[in-house]
């Protein structure tokens, strides 16, 4: 079919929405902008003008492109170099979409990310369409061509899973500040007695390399352990200098709603660090030094008044 004009600026409205959607589901962004090109590409050949509620038919397009590939993605972990985590988003990148109540941010935080990495593709397709969207489970059952007690069910186990390995507190974005900033003068002091005073007793510290940048398989555990790991890593040396291509200039920003580290080397955003922040203190570190991983990341640094690093290598 042809699509009319009309058509296509009503899919483009749309697509905000939809790349939302396909970032949570797959924790990439660009997957998910595949799988809404790739939806609007079944859009164009569809007969356009008998679709009673586009809406829906996009939506169950597009989730259930979206799991044939985290069908085929845990496969193609298997063989990932490292430990895999999600492409991080920067602070007003729009496809961190909705994030109005406490159920929305949440479900986009990168802790929550790595959580659902756990369950398994029809227990996240459930847990993002009624959490992070709000889907009534009469519309998740025909979306997933399931009945509408199994999607109750399923998130209701789904939420369970991600609950129970989570340790994040909502804070505000003044507080999240405040955060990254104790830890970077902490870290920086090249002493452990700081880091250690904001951390819980059970830390843990994990990297995403990629095979492109090195990064430990095993996440480092224990407050103490963790310490010690950050300490080293916030100790500048020209071995670390050419590994990313100069000297990075730190900054506190936020990624996924949450307190983040951005370190950019030339406009170039070479890590970002996410703070996982329990009532106690920071529970987790969760860092994405895989170049391919930080191209979203940097072209969203380039658009935005970041002002003066609070720390230089």
């Amino acid at each position: 079919m042809v699509l009319t004009a009309d058509d296509v600026t009503w899919f483009e409205a749309s697509r905000p929405r939809m790349e939302a959607i396909a970032y949570r589901l797959l924790g990439s962004a660009g997957e998910a902008e595949d799988a809404v090109q790739e939806t609007f590409l079944r859009w164009q050949a569809a007969d356009v003008g008998r679709i009673e509620v586009p809406e829906a038919w996009l939506t169950k397009v597009l989730t259930n492109l979206c799991l044939n590939q985290l069908t085929s993605a845990r496969a193609r972990r298997e063989t990932y170099v490292g430990r895999w985590l999600p492409e991080p988003l920067l602070a007003g990148d729009p496809m961190l979409g909705p994030a109005e109540t406490a159920e929305q941010r949440e479900s986009l935080s990168y802790a929550v990310l790595t959580l659902m990495e756990r369950l398994s593709p029809i227990e996240r397709a459930v847990y993002v369409l009624r959490e992070a969207f709000d889907y009534p489970h009469r519309e998740i059952a025909e979306i997933l061509d399931i009945t509408e007690a199994a999607s109750q069910q399923i998130f209701h186990r789904a939420r369970k899973h991600v609950a129970d390995g989570r340790a994040r507190a909502e804070i505000d974005e003044a507080a999240t500040r405040r955060v990254v900033e104790e830890f970077l003068v902490a870290a920086a002091s090249g002493r452990t007695e700081p880091l250690v005073r904001l951390l819980i007793g059970d830390a843990i510290a994990v990297a995403d390399g990629g095979g492109k940048i090195p990064a430990r398989v095993k996440a480092f555990e224990g407050a103490s352990a963790v310490a010690t790991f950050l300490r080293g890593m916030f100790r500048p040396s020209e071995a670390k200098r050419a590994m990313v291509g100069g000297a990075p200039a730190i900054y506190a920003w936020t990624a996924n709603g949450g307190p983040a580290v951005v370190a950019v080397v030339d406009g170039r955003v070479v890590g970002v660090m996410c703070l996982e922040v329990a009532a106690e203190g920071i529970a987790a570190f969760r860092s994405q030094v895989n170049p391919d991983k930080l191209a979203r990341a940097t072209a969203r640094w380039a658009a935005t008044d970041h002002g003066e690093p609070l720390v230089s290598w």
